[in-house]
């Protein structure tokens, strides 16, 4: 359902609207009016051409595609798959711009790439201080810590809490000395876990470390395309192309399997909208298997078999 919203003054002269056409702006407002409470809707056209441009019907639902495309790359708004397979879209400067009484819950999945773009605010945790994990805390044993006051005055040479906290003049005699840990509670040195001043929740480093993410964008694999194109194609062709890249990319698809598939595409000259079906085919398409030939008695069998018959 239609809701009435705000469109600021500073709209009309933001740089991100002026890099988009003027129809993908009116897109952009209408689906303001769209959008639920959380600023998502739906990602299908032929929807959003129904609600927006049903008296313009030269507008059809493949302009509304290129509108989208335009306005996702201006970063207006984001575009994911939900859990149901299904696209959806948001708008990333919603709670910036839209003020709402009572919001409602959104019945629309939220956006992975966007954490928080549902409104939601994080609750504010309080600092942890030294006095609060001293005195919340158990010990090893079951039994409560010593609180801040108690362990300076049986340890009276670790200073006030601002020098314990930054372990000023800390040695290992005023270790001993201080009792505040038995043996049996210190964790013994395994040498095969490394050195103890590593942290072990931290990333692992040699061999073990967590391999780079890929830095192959859709961006590079768009460029290449152009590349090896003999005349650069319109602007709006590369725009859906590109959006089919990106979301290629964000499925997990290897660019190596993007790079054939786009050669393919280049080479046929197709529609942007059959790169995923390119991509399926440079997968998993199975190897043609040989043509079987039946047998047939050969006609002159001195020439066959030499006369060996």
């Amino acid at each position: 359902m239609a809701r009435i919203r705000t469109i600021k003054p500073e709209a009309f002269v933001s740089e991100s609207l002026a890099a988009v056409s003027l129809t993908a702006e009116r897109t952009f407002f209408g689906l303001l009016t769209q959008a639920d409470d959380q600023g998502r809707h739906r990602d299908h056209a032929a929807i959003i051409a129904g609600q927006l441009w049903v008296l313009r019907p030269e507008h059809t639902p493949s302009d509304v595609e290129t509108d989208l495309a335009q306005l996702a790359d201006a970063g207006l708004i984001c575009r994911y798959t939900g859990p149901d397979d299904k696209r959806y879209l948001h708008v990333i400067t919603w709670h910036q711009h839209q003020k709402i009484n009572r919001p409602s819950m959104s019945r629309l999945p939220d956006c992975p790439r966007h954490i928080g773009s549902s409104g939601t605010r994080p609750i504010a945790t309080a600092p942890v201080t030294e006095a609060s994990v001293t005195e919340s805390a158990p010990s090893p044993h079951g039994t409560l810590r010593e609180t801040s006051r108690e362990a300076r005055e049986r340890a009276p040479h670790l200073g006030p809490p601002s020098e314990a906290a930054g372990q000023k003049d800390f040695t290992e005699h005023s270790v001993k000395d201080s009792g505040a840990l038995p043996a049996s509670a210190v964790t013994p040195h395994r040498p095969d876990l490394g050195p103890r001043t590593v942290d072990l929740g931290s990333t692992p480093s040699g061999a073990a470390s967590v391999p780079a993410p890929n830095t192959v964008s859709a961006k590079d694999l768009l460029g290449e395309y152009v590349a090896g194109c003999n005349h650069r194609p319109p602007k709006a062709f590369l725009s859906q192309l590109g959006e089919q890249v990106r979301r290629l990319l964000d499925e997990g698809i290897a660019p190596a399997h993007l790079r054939t598939a786009l050669e393919r595409h280049r080479a046929k000259g197709l529609s942007p909208r059959v790169l995923p079906s390119l991509v399926h085919e440079v997968m998993n398409a199975a190897p043609i298997p040989a043509t079987h030939r039946a047998w047939t008695n050969p006609a002159d069998l001195d020439a066959a078999y030499g006369g060996d018959l």
